[in-house]
């Protein structure tokens, strides 16, 4: 029988073989717990464990140097080989990199030799109880719940032919629970290290509390709505926005940060109020990888940058434009400086408090939002966004929610709400239910736009 290696064992026996000029080896160990529910009652409940290796070979050559990404789940022992040829061929076909850069250099962490995280259904003993507690009370109260819950553990492993062996370990659990009640429907959802921090009762209590105001309907034409968007809708609003901060789009005259006849915005006021956008690897409840993981040169990412410590960095400071994602070599384009991405994200405004409560009651007539979702671009210049609102949207008269309101198709750019906001609240852990999936980690406050522009009604439920 074949012995299963390590995951450091895989990035040596990689490192071995490889006839590049260059080589990275990415390894990821996955392991996943969750539970799903339907009609106030447990369906079904997994336990998963996976690996996956990618590897980067560089070829220099006359030209330039040129880079080549292979990756592969499942790979044994005997596939190596064959995965590090795959990636120096690609190299050799792709020819030379636009953002070739010398490979990171450095040595091995203390922590690289330590074995992968796991969960396992331990991860769900609060979560569990809890749940079995919120489907009781739905029945008693005629309502239904449905959802999913994960628990997962990610631990990475970098190593690079220039001496650099990292580890990082990402746990990360989400929860989204959908409650119905006759024609009603409202979801909360949330995101944790540890699920002993999701409050299940709480969060059931918010889809009571929702299902109870949809007992009166309010049929409303599209329009501008004085609007309150809790830290959920912020979060969907400006991850997007987050996504859209690649310096060379910027650069390239194909954004919003994009400066008129050529260069980017650093440095130009985006908002009047006093927001700041930020990311921060060590912040707690948050923390992520504090070093570049690349598997592919996207999104503000290059794959030669594999490697590179990240720190905390203000995207926006006092409504300024302070950074942009950069790599290496856009950097050199910019004559800025290095500023990766980062894998979380939050949003504060100088003195704001209280929360999405605090700011219903100033408004006379308007709506309160609860989750948006199927967001895409209309406008990449002005990050103008389109998408629609689901399970919950609520009629609020003289500071109180009075009733459910029909969906909406709505038409809106972060950035202009980011200057237009009358209100926020303090900035508290967010989960998206649009990115939430797959960037679980943000903080956002409560903000009352004033004249949020619904667009269409729409018939989604």
């Amino acid at each position: 029988m074949t012995r299963v290696l390590s995951a450091q064992e895989i990035v040596e026996r990689v490192l071995e073989l490889s006839r590049a000029d260059g080589t990275i080896v990415l390894v990821t160990e996955t392991s996943t717990a969750n539970l799903r529910w339907a009609n106030n009652g447990l369906t079904t409940n997994g336990l998963m464990r996976d690996r996956a290796v990618t590897v980067i070979a560089t070829v220099a050559g006359a030209e330039g140097t040129a880079a080549g990404v292979v990756g592969r789940s499942a790979v044994g022992p005997d596939e190596l080989e064959a995965l590090v040829r795959a990636a120096e061929r690609a190299a050799r076909d792709n020819g030379p990199a636009e953002d070739a850069q010398p490979l990171v250099a450095g040595d091995a962490a203390p922590d690289f030799a330590d074995a992968p995280g796991e969960t396992s259904p331990e991860a769900f003993a609060t979560v569990a109880p809890a749940l079995g507690e919120a489907f009781g009370r739905a029945e008693a109260e005629g309502r239904t719940l449905f959802g999913y819950v994960e628990h997962g553990v990610v631990t990475t492993y970098l190593g690079s032919s220039t001496g650099v062996r990292l580890r990082h370990e990402q746990p990360t659990g989400t929860f989204g629970m959908t409650g119905k009640a006759g024609a009603g429907s409202a979801w909360v959802g949330h995101s944790a290290r540890d699920l002993s921090d999701v409050d299940v009762a709480a969060l059931d209590a918010q889809l009571a509390q929702r299902l109870g105001w949809a007992e009166r309907r309010v049929d409303l034409p599209a329009g501008r709505y004085d609007t309150v968007l809790p830290p959920t809708c912020v979060a969907d609003l400006l991850v997007y926005a987050y996504l859209m901060m690649d310096a060379r789009d910027a650069h390239d005259g194909r954004s919003p940060f994009s400066r008129a006849g050529g260069g980017t915005r650093v440095g130009d006021n985006l908002s009047s109020r006093p927001v700041s956008l930020w990311s921060d690897p060590a912040v707690p409840g948050m923390e992520c990888a504090p070093f570049v993981v690349a598997q592919a040169s996207q999104y503000g990412r290059s794959v030669f940058d594999n490697g590179l410590p990240s720190g905390r960095t203000e995207w926006l400071r006092d409504g300024r434009l302070e950074a942009l994602a950069q790599t290496r070599y856009t950097a050199g384009l910019t004559g800025l400086p290095v500023t990766p991405a980062v894998d979380n994200l939050g949003l504060t405004v100088a003195g704001a408090t209280g929360g999405t409560e605090e700011l219903l009651a100033g408004v006379e007539r308007g709506l309160l939002l609860t989750s948006l979702w199927y967001i895409r671009t209309v406008d990449p210049m002005t990050l103008l966004l389109t998408g629609l609102t689901r399970d919950g949207v609520y009629l609020v008269e003289d500071g109180e929610v009075v009733g459910a309101v029909n969906n909406y198709r709505f038409n809106e750019s972060p950035l202009t709400i980011l200057d237009r906001f009358t209100a926020a609240g303090a900035t508290v852990p967010a989960y998206s239910r649009e990115w939430g999936e797959w960037f679980p980690r943000a903080a956002m406050p409560s903000l009352r736009v004033p004249d949020f522009n619904m667009s269409t009604v729409s018939q989604a439920s």
